[in-house]
């Protein structure tokens, strides 16, 4: 009878949907214990129950999806060819969603370490990153291989689990001789699977008004604790939304409707005309200091700030970038933001002068249309400079010499044009980079601006640090007593040295040969290693912002500024520019009154910094701070830059 097969397979969906939902509400739990060192010290036992009663409720949702898809390739087709070979598919898709959770499950270990948040757009990023470095980097540094025997070894246990909970009996349906109880009993079992399925659908609630989903789930006082509510695949969904609205211009920030009014406050109130990029314009004030023959914008691979704290003065890891901050003619600022969490977001700000909104410019059909006006390469072009782009790593990474090249740089050098002994898949280690450049500009005295990026401090950390002579046993003896064994770490952190290590060399050796050279130094981003598991944003995110050079001097940067990636250019400019030079830029001069720097996900101030999406907000400075006013700011300065950033990206010059 049809009925009662339908029902037997209603039950067989329903052992499909609590395996799948048992299975992801364990790996919450398993992953909290092993993780559990991120917790902040202040959460408490209410904080535990709201996580695993949330959870619970957005799982419903993931296992949904199983039970969808066996309702209708299995249940279904058995129930229309009344065919019963049709339980097969309904084990390879409980299969299937059992693999994937438990590669999802050891995969998020490894991100979540780098990241310090579950599954997000990030995940998406990488589709344009060298795949195959990517890839031995996951072998090398994220142990992939001892990943992927334990998600096989989970994968293998949860499916044997699985066949046997399908093999368990099922509840026999018991009719009635009496029609209309009959048919009451099976209009109350269908309407009963219906609404459990609304149930599961909005996570816990019969309507989208009360439902629960990415967007509302963070119900705890602790970041770790919301960040696992979303199980795994809640994560990846979550990723692909967001990279998804970025896509069209649905960002925090992004305002299409508003580009006239926004292009038209960039050019201090006048009528925004035709083209975005007449708006932009600006006029230099006159040269700060005397012009340069040689200019170097170096840009360390995950330079971070925090080094340069008291609180870390003790480890010594960049006696290099201290010793330059000390001397007369160097200036800098502290309130610094990369322009997004990764290398790629800092060459686009350097390249073409635009906010990030999470759409790459050197992936994007506009960025070989034309020359964007903001950019650096043609804007020194006119000031007289050759622009050349150096980085340690290939060619062929994010694309990053076709956009270079595009956007008008005279030359492009990766390892592939310099020898080099030692590297890895990434690229050659910093210090051949670093010797090519210096027998480079030794070879031509013309003017010149060189971009240096470089990459060693990079996973898998392969550079030799002993024989570069990094004092590992002491730095190891500052360390706290927790930290001390922790070899990762101190591979991490001797890298950060090399860093630091090659750039002073590099700027010590250059200026000897050309005294007048401007060095600019900062990181392209932050947010990879930390000593605490639980830092502060401003340790965790923000990076150095240095200028050295003949003519710099103390208090040559404005007071109580901060900005970005996006703030150097405008800058560079406003130092070495003859007065009324014009130029473009969608922020200001860190000479002027830049009052802002934002990123993806941050704002800062010279006074406090924040999180974009929620009230996340630190106070950097002992005083008196309305952050209502702060947050403002920020806002105002962000929604601006954002969507002009978007719209000549996407959209192109055209306002209309």
């Amino acid at each position: 009878m049809k009925w009662t097969n339908f029902f037997n397979q209603l039950q067989q969906d329903l052992k499909v949907f609590f395996s799948i939902w048992l299975l992801l509400c364990l790996f919450r739990i398993g992953f909290i214990l092993c993780m559990n060192r991120y917790i902040s010290p202040s959460s408490d036992w209410t904080d535990f129950v709201l996580n695993f009663y949330y959870g619970m409720k957005m799982s419903l949702k993931s296992a949904g999806v199983a039970l969808l898809f066996t309702f209708l390739f299995s249940t279904l087709p058995q129930l229309v060819l009344n065919r019963t070979n049709f339980q097969y598919i309904r084990y390879f898709i409980g299969n299937v969603f059992i693999i994937l959770i438990c590669i999802l499950f050891m995969a998020r270990f490894a991100f979540y370490e780098e990241f310090h948040v579950g599954f997000n757009q990030f995940v998406f990023n990488a589709v344009n990153d060298d795949m195959q470095a990517l890839f031995m980097t996951i072998i090398d540094q994220y142990q992939l291989v001892w990943r992927l025997a334990g998600a096989i070894l989970f994968s293998g246990i949860f499916i044997w689990l699985f066949k046997r909970i399908l093999a368990l009996p099922v509840y026999q349906w018991t009719g009635s001789s009496v029609k209309w109880r009959e048919y009451g009993k099976r209009i109350g079992v269908v309407t009963t699977f219906i609404l459990f399925a609304l149930f599961i659908r909005f996570g816990g609630s019969f309507s989208y008004a009360s439902s629960l989903h990415w967007e509302n789930c963070a119900k705890t006082k602790d970041d770790f604790l919301n960040e696992m509510i979303l199980d795994d695949i809640q994560a990846m969904y979550r990723g692909y939304s967001i990279n998804e609205r970025i896509t069209h211009g649905i960002m925090t920030g992004v305002e299409k409707d508003k580009i006239k009014v926004f292009a038209a406050q960039m050019n201090q109130g006048d009528t925004a005309g035709e083209k975005l990029e007449d708006c932009l314009l600006h006029k230099a004030n006159g040269a700060v200091i005397e012009r340069p023959n040689k200019i170097f914008i170096i840009v360390g691979e995950s330079y971070a700030q925090w080094p340069l704290l008291e609180k870390y003065k003790e480890l010594n890891l960049y006696p290099n970038l201290r010793k330059l901050m000390l001397q007369e003619n160097a200036d800098s600022v502290s309130t610094f933001l990369p322009n997004g969490a990764f290398t790629p977001m800092a060459v686009n700000a350097l390249i073409s002068g635009l906010s990030d909104v999470n759409i790459y410019p050197n992936q994007q059909a506009e960025s070989y249309k034309s020359v964007y006006a903001s950019g650096l390469a043609p804007q020194m072009k006119k000031l007289g400079y050759k622009t050349e782009f150096w980085y340690a790593g290939f060619s062929s990474w994010e694309r990053i010499k076709d956009f270079a090249l595009a956007q008008g740089f005279d030359s492009f050098y990766s390892c592939s044009d310099y020898p080099y002994e030692k590297g890895n898949v990434w690229g050659a280690d910093d210090r051949f980079m670093f010797q090519a450049v210096t027998k480079k500009i030794q070879a031509e005295n013309e003017p010149m601006v060189s971009v240096i990026l470089t990459v060693s401090n990079h996973a898998p950390y392969s550079v030799d640090l002993v024989s570069e002579g990094f004092p590992k046993e002491a730095v190891r003896s500052l360390l706290p007593e927790e930290c001390r064994q922790n070899e990762d770490l101190l591979n991490r952190l001797g890298h950060l040295w090399y860093t630091d290590k090659m750039i002073g060399e590099f700027i010590e050796k250059t200026e000897r040969q050309y005294p007048d050279s401007l060095f600019i130094i900062t990181g392209d981003h932050a947010d990879r290693t930390n000593i605490e598991d639980k830092p502060s944003l401003y340790e965790r995110y923000t990076i150095p912002f240095v200028i050295y050079g003949k003519g710099v001097h103390k208090g040559l940067l404005g007071e109580n500024i901060a900005g970005s990636h996006v703030n150097i250019i405008p800058t560079l400019i406003e130092l070495i520019a003859p007065k009324d030079f014009a130029y473009y830029a969608v922020s200001d001069s860190l000479t002027e009154d830049a009052p802002v720097g934002f990123n993806h996900n941050l704002w800062i101030t010279s006074k406090a910094i924040g999180k974009i999406e929620d009230d996340t907000v630190e106070i950097l400075q002992n005083a008196n701070v309305n952050i209502e006013n702060e947050h403002e700011k920020a806002m105002d300065e962000m929604h601006r830059m954002r969507t002009i950033s978007w719209w000549r990206t996407m959209k192109g010059n055209d306002l209309n």
